[in-house]
């Protein structure tokens, strides 16, 4: 049986990725708190409460309908609240976010990247298996999963970010011309839904839930 070859923008990747990850800081176990988006999620170890970005890997955006709802799902599903996992950190971010990967049964990044339920993010993979995760893309690619079922996949969500940013006003709002804020919206549930319209700003640490203050 022939093998299946990969693209060969992929190989070249692969070529620079040989090296494999590089651990920033030794793995910890934590409880699941909660799950903000399809690659954000909160847990506690010991008293501490540590926001965490998936490593390697971009899930489509809340507003990337329904795609973004179904990453998240996934995320939730897989890692129900008070679900011990371990994470292994690679970086913190610009928001303070711890940059990892969680480890349940399996490598909960790599998974749902072979469902297609997020991207292999290539500009951050350095620090990554990288082989696995562009490979575990390329199989769901070939088999049509998730973000895959529309021909060469959907917006890409570092795409889709640039695109919501150039589309604001000067003042610093959104299209619909109002800025929001979370002392006057009234409840957490109208939060979530201005942030799904574009109002980005109401979610200030990047974790993908809005005005938290109003839970």
């Amino acid at each position: 049986m022939a093998r299946h070859r990969l693209p060969a923008p992929l190989l070249i990747l692969l070529a620079l990725l040989q090296t494999g990850p590089a651990s920033a800081a030794p793995a910890f176990r934590a409880t699941v708190l909660s799950v903000g988006d399809g690659d954000t999620l909160r847990v506690r170890s010991g008293e501490q409460r540590i926001t965490i970005r998936l490593a390697c890997i971009d899930a489509p955006e809340t507003a990337q309908s329904p795609w973004g709802q179904q990453a998240r799902q996934a995320l939730q599903l897989r890692l129900p609240v008070g679900r011990p996992v371990t994470i292994q950190p690679h970086s913190t971010d610009r928001f303070g976010r711890t940059v990892a990967e969680v480890i349940r049964d399996t490598n909960i990044n790599l998974a749902l990247v072979e469902d297609g339920l997020a991207f292999a993010y290539r500009r951050y993979l350095a620090g990554c298996d990288g082989a696995a995760y562009l490979e575990a893309e390329d199989r769901a690619r070939r088999a049509g999963l998730g973000v895959w079922r529309v021909p060469g996949g959907i917006t890409r969500p570092w795409d889709f970010r640039r695109g919501r940013r150039s589309a604001r006003i000067p003042d610093g709002t959104t299209p619909d011309g109002r800025r929001h804020f979370c002392s006057q919206i009234g409840s957490h549930a109208r939060a979530q839904e201005l942030l799904r319209q574009g109002h980005s700003y109401l979610d200030s640490d990047g974790d993908g839930e809005a005005c938290e203050s109003l839970r």
